[in-house]
């Protein structure tokens, strides 16, 4: 543990291992928008490389308005820890480059629903709304295998420590997954923290 001031700061770096393909639809900024599949990965600067933003493992982490890791873990006093977790974890970089055997997994285009070179697969379904209202969807998968490695800063507080944000992870991690359609999609295992 490390002090900068008077804080306590414990640093790791962490290597998430998917054991189920991750699905990705970003978000246009309005719900007017429809992008095409090809756009709802997010990508490094090269255009090709795929990476997750930090913020959706925030959310993973941290979340109240749909399920997180915190719902999983807190109980009944979810947002207490909830809010913890997002005010005193920082995961850097901001964009977390998706990795394949040691290789920044690329997108290469869609040939039929594929792109066989990435591992990258086209997924129509129509999810159902409230009252039963359907909402085609087409969205983007990474087939296995992938992996996404990070490093978090956690602030000494008095809701959670070192262990419990492990046992968060590590739940969270099999019961809910990042990306979009968690639960189904973006399930990992822990591989490193150290």
């Amino acid at each position: 543990m490390a002090k900068i001031g008077q804080l306590d700061i414990t640093t790791r770096q962490v290597t998430l291992q998917g054991f189920t393909p991750i699905m990705f639809d970003r978000y246009p900024g309005d719900n007017k928008t429809v992008l095409p599949v090809e756009k709802k990965f997010y990508f490094m600067p090269d255009g090709a490389s795929l990476c997750l933003p930090a913020s959706n493992v925030v959310s993973f982490l941290s979340a109240t308005n749909t399920n997180s890791a915190a719902k999983l873990a807190g109980g009944r006093g979810y947002k207490t820890l909830a809010n913890a977790l997002l005010s005193f974890v920082v995961i850097e970089p901001a964009q977390i480059l998706l990795m394949r055997n040691g290789e920044p997994i690329k997108f290469h285009g869609f040939i039929d629903d594929r792109d066989e070179q990435g591992g990258i697969y086209m997924d129509r379904r129509v999810a159902h709304l409230d009252k039963g209202i359907p909402n085609p969807k087409e969205r983007p998968v990474v087939e296995l295998p992938w992996e996404l490695s990070f490093s978090f800063r956690m602030f000494k507080n008095d809701t959670f420590d070192e262990e419990l944000l492990k046992t968060i992870f590590t739940r969270g991690g099999i019961a809910l997954g990042l990306g979009t359609f968690r639960g189904v999609f973006g399930k990992f295992l822990i591989s490193r923290w150290e």
